[in-house]
C-alpha cells in the first residue's frame, strides 16, 4: 500500500493523499438501493421501518443502513425475492450519468454481477434495450443469477470478450465501468494488493476497452467511463491519450449535491473515498 500511497502523493499533493489514505481506514457501512423494477421506494420505507435507514439526497432509491451489517438485510424477504440490491453508493453513479431513456439501444461493456446493468433498466422505467457483456464463465453465471431475481427480463446477456465485439453492432448509449485496480475500495474489511505492473495490466486492457466502446457508439451517442479507481493512469490521464485519437470529447459532468470530490480534469467526477463513499471516477463521452 505504500506503493499506492507515494502515487497517490505525487498526483495530488501529500494533504489529499493523506485524506485518502484517511478514507481507505474506514469500513463504510451498508448501502443499497431499492430494485423499482419490482417494488417502489414507499414499499421499501414500509418493510424495513424496524432498520435505521438514511435517505441519499441525490438519488431517491438509494439508502444508507446503519447499525447493521449485510446479513441482516439478507434475511428479508425484500432482499430474497430481488426488491433490494447492496451496493455501493460510488457505483450508482455512472448509471445515473448515462441517464437511460425507453427505448434506447444500451450497451454494458463489463457487466458483472449486474449491479450497474439492473439499474439501467430500472432508471429507463424497464423500457430500454440492455446488452450485458460478461467474458468470465463464473462471473456470467453471476450476472445471469442477479438478472433474473432483480426481473431484468429485457436484458440480453452475452458472454463474451467486449473488445472483440463486431463493430458493426451500434449502441444509442453505453456504459464502461473498466475493470481497474480497485484503489478506490480499499477498506480494514477490503485490503487490495497494488504494484505498478498490475496498474500498468489495467490500463492497457482499459485502453483497448474505451477504444472499442466509441467504435461502437452511434454518432452523437453517450458514453459513460467510470473505474473504482482514484489513479489519474486510469482516468484522466487515459482519456486524454484515448479521446483525441478517436475523435471524442467529453460532455461535462458536474457531482451530486454532498458528494466529496477529489481534483480532477475539468467536466469529470472523481469521488473522494471517504466513511461513506468508495473512491470513483465518471466522466461522460461523445463523439
Amino acid at each position: 500500500m505504500e506503493e499506492l500511497y507515494a502515487l497517490c502523493a505525487r498526483s495530488y499533493g501529500a494533504e489529499t493523499a493523506e485524506n485518502i489514505r484517511t478514507g481507505f481506514s474506514s469500513d463504510r457501512p451498508v448501502t443499497f438501493r431499492a430494485n423499482t423494477l419490482k417494488t417502489t421506494v414507499s414499499e421499501v420505507l414500509f418493510a424495513l421501518s424496524g432498520f435505521e435507514l438514511e435517505r441519499v439526497p441525490w438519488y431517491e432509491a438509494a439508502f444508507v443502513l446503519r447499525g447493521e451489517r449485510e446479513a441482516a438485510l439478507q434475511e428479508t424477504a425484500l432482499f430474497r425475492e430481488g426488491k433490494i440490491y447492496m451496493q455501493s453508493l460510488s457505483s450508482m453513479l455512472p448509471p445515473l450519468y448515462l441517464e437511460p431513456k425507453a427505448g434506447e439501444s444500451i450497451l454494458d461493456m463489463t457487466a458483472a454481477p449486474g449491479g450497474k446493468t439492473t439499474q439501467l433498466l430500472s432508471l429507463s422505467g424497464g423500457k430500454a434495450l440492455v446488452t450485458a457483456c460478461e467474458r468470465d464463465k463464473i462471473r456470467f453465471e453471476r450476472l445471469k443469477f442477479n438478472l433474473e431475481r432483480q426481473g431484468a427480463s429485457r436484458v440480453s446477456a452475452m458472454r463474451c470478450d467486449a473488445a472483440e465485439l463486431d463493430d458493426f453492432l451500434s449502441f444509442d448509449k453505453i456504459l464502461l465501468d473498466a475493470p481497474c485496480t480497485g484503489t478506490g475500495t480499499a477498506s480494514p474489511s477490503n485490503p487490495i494488493r497494488f504494484s505498478q505492473k498490475y496498474l500498468e495490466k489495467c490500463v492497457r486492457m482499459q485502453e483497448r476497452l474505451l477504444k472499442k466502446a466509441l467504435k461502437l457508439l452511434k454518432k452523437g451517442g453517450m458514453l459513460v467511463y467510470s473505474t473504482c479507481s482514484v489513479l489519474k493512469e486510469e482516468n484522466e490521464l487515459l482519456l486524454a491519450r484515448v479521446l483525441p485519437e478517436m475523435k471524442a470529447g467529453l460532455v461535462p459532468i458536474a457531482p451530486f449535491e454532498g458528494i466529496p470530490t477529489l481534483p480532477s480534469r475539468e467536466g469529470t467526477v472523481a469521488v473522494m473515498p471517504t466513511q461513506l463513499y468508495e473512491g470513483f471516477f465518471v466522466a461522460k463521452i461523445t463523439k
